[in-house]
């Protein structure tokens, strides 16, 4: 069904599109939206894993011409609101999204198939940090459902040879990123850092990887979110369209 419950809210993307969100849980943030811009590319076919309310893919359709996005949420109730959103912007014909354990993919879709994969995945390891009593906040911070290996392993196994990986992460886990992009042959090739402000230390990594690729890491340009005054700095305000 189309419509939304009394707890959840349609907010307006201000690129043509909305999307439904609950208004007590998991909300997207900006790393989702840096994420979208950081895997602007002309994939044919491009996966979204852990995919939560389907922001990643619906951010895509409206910066890209990918003709197919699939979008894979372990959580049946974020995946129908995400199913929901896509159906209120009108992308079936472009994106599709399917409730099930991202581990399955390889076996969902096939190996080899996709030309890319965007992923947010849970930031904390299981066990660490302060657990959310909502279950659903639970399982979009903390590695419960997958591993960040599961990730990048599942990633490797659906991606053709040169597809490209784009994640958004912590910096504290780049050993841990790489150690397991080397493991499953993505070459990271690509990698920028994100600070809340100048002269703050990195909050986010995005990094790029590509399949079965010669290793020659490029560092790009420190971006910045909000200036001296507060404010978004401009290319955030471009990030976000405005």
């Amino acid at each position: 069904m189309l419509g939304t419950s009394n707890n959840e809210t349609i907010d307006d993307l201000q690129n043509g599109y909305h999307i439904i969100q609950k208004s007590a849980g998991f909300r997207f943030g900006i790393d989702a939206v840096l994420l979208s811009d950081f895997a602007k590319c002309n994939a044919n076919r491009m996966m979204d894993l852990c995919t939560g309310t389907g922001i990643i893919p619906i951010l895509l359709a409206a910066k890209t011409h990918i003709k197919r996005i699939d979008a894979i949420e372990i959580q049946q109730d974020i995946a129908d609101m995400a199913e929901r959103s896509v159906q209120l912007n009108q992308l079936s014909e472009r994106i599709h999204i399917k409730c099930a354990d991202l581990k399955a993919a390889p076996e969902i879709y096939g190996k080899s198939v996709f030309d890319a994969v965007s992923v947010n995945p849970p930031y904390m390891k299981a066990g660490s940090g302060l657990k959310n009593p909502d279950d659903t906040k639970l399982i979009s911070r903390h590695e419960v459902k997958c591993t960040l290996e599961d990730v990048i392993s599942v990633s490797a196994s659906i991606l053709k040879p040169h597809g490209k990986l784009f994640m958004v992460h912590r910096p504290q886990r780049l050993a841990d990123i790489i150690c397991a992009m080397r493991k499953f042959r993505l070459e990271p090739k690509l990698m920028r850092f994100v600070s809340p402000h100048i002269g703050k230390e990195p909050n986010l990594v995005l990094i790029q990887g590509v399949k079965d690729s010669a290793p020659e890491l490029k560092l790009l340009p420190q971006l910045y979110v909000y200036d001296a005054e507060g404010n978004y700095t401009k290319e955030i305000n471009e990030i976000y369209g405005r």
